[in-house]
């Protein structure tokens, strides 16, 4: 029979996991990494909080270490609710490399959730237009629609925006028309 240490062991090393790949995130993002064990994951991360284990900073970010503690990105934040709308069809995900904040294998595809803040449209579309072997579907996050004309980014699967509460709305950019 199994111990309840022995039944959260695997939910506690994912825990810790997303904690130190995507730090300086709430606790309700991190709970929704576990479609229908939320209370559980809640239960668990307090009990964490309490080891010692994990830290909460006093807006309510968590991190793996104090030295961690630098401040949440907002980017990372805005991605990982990205991530989270979709959890249920991701295979595996883990860090990007920049300009990419997040990889993802989501029903057999890769995606890449990129980040453009306002006034680095230019910078960010001349990176994601050099030629990459291996590149996956873009999930690209904008801080305002407005930005999705000024885009021209290769394989891009959608545009979205992400409000203050977590909720993600997408968008497709309108194919000019040929005359």
């Amino acid at each position: 029979m199994k111990n309840r240490a022995a039944i959260y062991q695997r939910e506690a090393t994912e825990m810790l996991h997303n904690i130190s790949l995507y730090p300086g995130l709430t606790e309700d993002q991190l709970c929704r990494f576990f479609p229908e064990k939320e209370a559980a994951a809640k239960a668990l991360l307090a009990h964490m909080l309490k080891e010692g284990r994990v830290f909460c900073t006093g807006n309510g970010r968590y991190y793996a270490n104090k030295e961690a503690r630098n401040g949440a990105d907002k980017d990372l934040s805005r991605c990982v609710w990205v991530l989270l709308d979709f959890i249920d069809q991701v295979e595996y995900h883990t860090v990007g490399e920049f300009p990419a904040t997040i990889l993802c294998f989501a029903n057999g595809e890769l995606y890449e959730i990129v980040p453009i803040p306002q006034g680095k449209e230019i910078m960010i579309c001349q990176l994601l237009r050099q030629p990459q072997k291996d590149a996956g579907k873009r999930i690209v996050v904008v801080e305002d629609t407005s930005q999705i004309e000024l885009l021209d980014i290769p394989h891009v699967a959608g545009f979205c925006t992400v409000a203050e509460d977590g909720t993600v709305s997408y968008y497709k950019k309108e194919a000019a028309l040929e005359s």
